[in-house]
């Protein structure tokens, strides 16, 4: 049986080795094989070779193209996105930004009309105070109330605020004067002037109020020459009254702006202002220390001449004023002049 086995293992194996082929089939095969050895090495050349790599390194660049372009197309995507919610918050800040607008406007409106309302209070309300400062008992019951240095200071920077805001080529000065604005500054101003006017109100505005004095001459020379001359009239007024003590012309001789103020206001143009313009320096040359302190620039020949037109002036207050300066000028000439001569 071992045998046998062993024969039929050699006849296994003998058929697995061996295939029987037809003899033209072989020698089809043959020639086949023939040819592709004579041929194979021409088309497998160099050229092929290079093609080929070419091909992999074309379609290895066409993957990473379709790689990149995967990833802008993602790119796109989440920019697309990104605009879609900018557009979205765009929209959303424009309806704001209308109903912001609504409410500003709403506001403003609003905010004119208190403006309005505090206009008219503080016009009413200042008016009556120009009225009660007339009375020297109310005068000196403010200053024991220790209420009036806080007036004085709103009425510094009203006033100021007020001439600073000026604008004479843009508004007309009737439109300016029927204000109710104007009338607070001028209800403002006269009661500075009566306060003034009385004793007890000179001496504190003489030595507590000096930063509103400076307030009034600086603004006496800032504003344009025939704009609000009422309240032109008024400040000097004040200025005039505060010079009556010795203690408040003494500061006001200090102030560099006095005398230019002067001279300007006397240029105004306005006869009123002119006028008290007069008497501010007529009360400057009647003080020794404030006819020492200016000297010989009281004595500028643009200054008399000045003087000197006016004294001719068809208003006869405007015109005794003048013509009393120019006595009080030629006085001082001379003392001047005799000075000189017994030096």
């Amino acid at each position: 049986m071992s045998g046998g086995g062993n024969g039929q293992t050699l006849s296994q194996e003998t058929k697995e080795e061996y295939v029987r082929v037809r003899k033209s089939d072989l020698d089809s095969l043959t020639t086949e094989v023939m040819q592709m050895k004579k041929f194979l090495p021409k088309v497998l050349n160099k050229d092929l070779k290079e093609t080929v790599r070419k091909v992999k390194t074309a379609q290895a660049v066409v993957k990473h193209h379709e790689k990149e372009r995967e990833q802008l197309r993602q790119q796109c995507l989440h920019l697309q996105s990104r605009l879609d919610a900018s557009q979205r918050e765009c929209q959303k800040e424009r309806e704001e930004k209308l109903l912001l607008r609504e409410q500003l406007w709403q506001s403003g409106a609003e905010l004119q009309q208190q403006a309005d309302f505090c206009s008219a209070l503080g016009s009413a309300t200042c008016s009556l105070l120009w009225s009660c400062s007339s009375s020297e008992n109310a005068v000196a019951q403010w200053l024991a109330d220790g209420k009036l240095p806080s007036f004085l200071g709103v009425a510094a920077q009203t006033l100021e605020s007020f001439v600073d805001s000026l604008d004479a080529e843009v508004k007309t000065q009737t439109e300016d004067q029927n204000s109710l604005e104007h009338q607070f500054v001028l209800a403002l101003a006269g009661t500075v002037t009566n306060i003034a006017a009385v004793p007890c109100g000179r001496n504190f505005l003489s030595s507590s109020a000096h930063d509103l004095l400076d307030t009034l001459m600086r603004l006496l020379e800032q504003m344009d020459s025939g704009v609000f001359p009422k309240l032109k009239v008024l400040m000097l007024m004040a200025l005039y009254n505060v010079s009556i003590s010795v203690n408040g012309l003494k500061h006001m001789s200090e102030n560099p702006g006095l005398l230019p103020l002067i001279w300007t206001r006397m240029n105004d143009g306005d006869w009123e202002v002119c006028l008290h313009s007069l008497r501010l320096l007529q009360s400057v040359l009647l003080e020794k220390e404030a006819v020492l302190l200016f000297g010989s620039s009281l004595l500028e020949p643009e200054l008399l001449a000045c003087v000197t037109q006016l004294s001719s002036s068809n208003k006869p207050s405007l015109k005794q004023a003048a013509q009393q300066t120019l006595e009080d000028l030629h006085a001082l000439q001379q003392k001047l002049e005799c000075k000189r001569s017994s030096l």
